[in-house]
């Protein structure tokens, strides 16, 4: 894990300087991690999933780099809550369509990852997104398949309305390299067996969105045994690009119609976005305390 005080260097990204932990993963080797290497880290679970995911040479607005971007050790969560169609619709392009699980309701998630070892170091992130259905889907088996696929985790199509950060590579690779709306704050995730927690600052150093609940009860997969993916949509330069990230879920629990969480809604980007989606129920609360994932750089994708 990186501390925050430990000395840092710059590194140029296609013409952005930003400061990495010196010594760490990214400083060493630049999104090429030899795989043994890394485990030997006592907080990563092993790296047989990341074997079969060759990387290949790139290039993208943030200069020549590696993809896909590895992370050894992580957790995240996933608050699910339904919102009214018409609420998603004002908030998201007008090519992409809400996932609809019964008519006139769509589905909003508040998301947040701890990422404790990964080729661009220790860092922390939240997310404020929508289900979308896939782009270029079409007719009624297929569209419950969707709400299916997404509200048991398998995959997901989303857009992201805020998704901030706590470092300066992951914002400027996760907004200049993928399109996706990244700032910097001070956010703290920690997700364990007992407890999850969040807190997310706002400009004025108060608090965004705060989340607090108990950990679902967790269950032991294998390696490669409980693989979800996420593809989500953006806009790059006024074209569609599609991003898909694969996780390797290794204790993961849900709750449904969770009880005893405390979800706070402060001043701020994240909590604006939430507020504006107009949410009416939460209906399922997703964690998990030990996974790893591979997010690929986006491509070109034709939204209809």
């Amino acid at each position: 894990m990186t501390n925050s005080t430990a000395a840092t260097v710059e590194v140029d990204l296609g013409g952005r300087t930003v400061s990495v932990p010196r010594g760490g993963l990214f400083d060493r080797y630049r999104m090429d991690t030899p795989l043994d290497e890394v485990a030997a880290d006592p907080l990563v679970p092993g790296v047989d999933f990341f074997r079969t995911l060759p990387k290949t040479k790139v290039d993208s607005p943030i200069g020549t780099t590696r993809t896909p971007n590895f992370y050894y050790a992580m957790s995240s969560a996933r608050l699910t809550m339904i919102a009214p169609s018409s609420a998603i619709r004002r908030r998201i392009p007008r090519e992409l369509a809400p996932l609809e699980i019964a008519p006139g309701l769509g589905v909003v998630s508040l998301m947040l990852f701890r990422y404790d070892v990964c080729d661009i170091d220790f860092y922390t992130e939240a997310a404020v997104g929508v289900a979308v259905r896939p782009a270029r889907h079409g007719g009624i088996t297929t569209a419950v398949a969707d709400v299916v696929a997404a509200l048991g985790d398998d995959h997901l199509h989303s857009y992201v309305l805020s998704l901030p950060v706590n470092t300066e590579i992951a914002q400027v690779r996760g907004h200049d390299g993928y399109g996706f709306p990244k700032w910097v704050t001070d956010l703290d995730v920690d997700i364990d067996a007992g407890r999850t927690s969040a807190r997310i600052s706002g400009d004025d150093g108060g608090v965004d969105i705060a989340f607090s609940a108990p950990t679902p009860t967790q269950k032991s997969f294998a390696s490669g045994e409980k693989v979800s993916t996420l593809t989500s949509y953006t806009k790059r330069d006024g074209a569609w690009h599609s991003t898909l990230n694969q996780t390797n879920i290794l204790a993961g629990g849900t709750s449904r119609f969770p009880r005893g969480f405390d979800l706070t809604l402060g001043r701020g980007r994240m909590s604006d976005d939430l507020r504006a989606l107009k949410p009416i129920r939460t209906i399922q609360f997703d964690a998990n305390t030990s996974a790893q994932a591979a997010l690929h750089m986006p491509v070109p994708f034709s939204v209809r």
